[in-house]
């Protein structure tokens, strides 16, 4: 009784209002009304603020809609390339019949009485920026909880839901801002100087193929690569052996996550057992192994993988938005350092029916591009080829012009990488006689930050294993040397079979043939 006798006095000392935002017992919004015409009116009264402050905030950014209407008429007026003060500003709420609204020419007039000049403004927009954050925030949180409390929610899409309307604000409003010439430079130097302490040439996550590492030394951070081919090609497996040569680093293993929207997981962990303990893939799969087979499963497989940092999402029709949400928790929680995603054209968009399929994936590999940069880590991207590398009767091997869907991959990539093999289509021998079997050809054909060569490699896709052989028109010798790695690193740490002089046991095999696809879905997990 005491603490509302108290509280009953404190009340009734306070000056009577009639605002019904101010009522003790109410909640008002974060807002700044005086900020907001502050900046209204510094922008109609000096010709810079508009440029200042059109990259901190936004109409909706407003809390009142008078002032949310005012700014519109601003960023029209920019625009149109024309002059932003009271006058152009009442002629344009004129126009869009608005000015009513705002409360006449008088209102707009007494903004520019509400300011000197404009020199705090960017202060005063970062400052309205916070308190519209802040109410968006407020109104995620009040959706989440109304939608939590309902029974036949789906807990785990409202957790996604919650992080894609979190990250939309984060990327829509909270933008970086430009660095002027000093700070790039002191950061590249500060680059340059890491790198030359390095004992090995590799400044990124390692292939595990050292042809291709002297190409790109290895997988850089905030690169799109993407790795395109025919179907049974050998995609899959290929980017398998990235992912296990990256987890498996004899010195330094780099936590790898490989999202598939097309095999379940217990498809993919029999495919890097095969290439782990060089057991073929069908025998594997079927169960059908001999005592000896077993125990070299176990100690070759299964045990040093069981402790390998690789994660596995099979989730099927991924969208872009829920795969951007899972692969933050997977950097934040799990360090992960590479993402590979097989296959591009098997994601779906922003789900917007008036979107064409070629516009869709342009979304998707924009955003995959954006992420890359944002969490700082390499995104490899498989993706499928058009039929018009069949139809023509010249060269098999694939060109830019090929990659399926839209021209938009080709655009946002860092580096496009294309797999040929030469025995898929039924060429076996080169022009010497000699055999090509297993022959493939990792062939650059963009490399936005180095040059463009052809790797060659041999498939033993029997086992689901590339083995290294050398470049093709490059400068490295035919057998291909390991980059000198910390800690005595070599080929046996990656799994690698090089004997130095490029010689291999080759057995030639299409990946996904059926007799290998028998069994997968039955198959227990590792």
């Amino acid at each position: 009784m005491d603490n509302l006798s108290n509280i009953n006095r404190k009340v009734g000392r306070k000056k009577p209002t009639t605002d019904i935002n101010t009522m003790m017992y109410g909640k008002v919004p974060p807002q700044a009304r005086d900020l907001e015409e502050a900046i209204l009116g510094a922008v109609m009264l000096e010709k810079a603020a508009f440029d200042n402050v059109i990259e901190i905030i936004r109409a909706e950014c407003f809390y009142v809609d008078a002032h949310q209407r005012i700014f519109k008429a601003c960023e029209k007026l920019a625009q149109k390339n024309m002059p932003i003060d009271m006058l152009t500003v009442v002629e344009e709420l004129k126009s869009t019949e608005e000015l009513d609204l705002v409360g006449g020419a008088f209102y707009v007039s007494k903004l520019t009485m509400a300011v000197a000049s404009s020199a705090n403004i960017e202060t005063h927009a970062r400052i309205l920026l916070e308190k519209f954050i802040q109410r968006k925030l407020i109104e995620i949180s009040g959706e989440i909880i109304t939608e939590a409390y309902v029974e036949s929610t789906d807990v785990f899409n409202l957790l996604d839901d919650a992080e894609q309307k979190i990250f939309n604000i984060t990327n829509n409003y909270l933008k970086k801002n430009y660095d002027d010439i000093g700070d790039a430079l002191a950061k590249a130097l500060e680059r340059i100087d890491k790198l030359r302490l390095q004992t090995n040439e590799i400044s990124g996550v390692p292939s595990g193929f050292p042809s291709l590492d002297k190409v790109t030394y290895g997988w850089q951070p905030s690169d799109l690569i993407i790795l395109a081919a025919r179907p049974a090609v050998g995609k899959t497996a290929f980017a398998l052996n990235l992912v296990r040569n990256a987890a498996m680093h004899p010195t330094n293993p780099v936590p790898v996550a490989f999202f598939s929207l097309e095999m379940s997981s217990a498809q993919l962990v029999q495919r890097i057992l095969s290439a782990q303990s060089e057991i073929k893939l069908e025998k594997i799969s079927r169960g059908n192994l001999e005592d000896y087979e077993y125990k070299q499963l176990q100690a070759k497989g299964i045990k040093p993988l069981e402790t390998s940092p690789i994660f596995i999402d099979d989730t099927a029709a991924l969208n872009i938005f829920e795969f951007r949400a899972k692969a933050r928790r997977l950097v934040n929680k799990n360090k992960v350092g590479m993402i590979i995603i097989d296959y591009l054209q098997l994601m779906s968009g922003s789900g917007d029916k008036n979107s064409n399929r070629e516009q869709e994936i342009s979304t998707i590999s924009r955003n995959l591009k954006v992420l890359a940069k944002e969490l700082m880590i390499p995104i490899i991207a498989l993706s499928q080829l058009s039929r018009a590398v069949e139809s023509r009767k010249e060269s098999k091997i694939p060109q830019l012009s090929d990659l399926r869907e839209s021209g938009a991959i080709e655009q946002d990539a860092d580096m496009v990488i294309f797999i040929y093999r030469p025995d898929y289509y039924e060429n076996t021998s080169n022009e010497m006689g000699e055999s090509i079997e297993g022959e493939t050809h990792i062939k650059i054909a963009k490399h936005r930050n180095g040059s463009l060569e052809t790797i060659i490699l041999k498939a033993r896709l029997d086992i689901q294993k590339f083995e290294d052989l050398g470049t093709q028109g490059g400068n490295f010798n035919k057998g291909g040397s390991w980059p000198e790695l910390p800690s005595g690193g070599g080929p046996g740490g990656f799994g690698g079979q090089a004997d130095g002089g490029g010689s291999f046991q080759v057995m030639s095999s299409r990946m996904n043939g059926p007799e290998f696809d028998a069994g997968f879905d039955d198959a227990p997990p590792f």
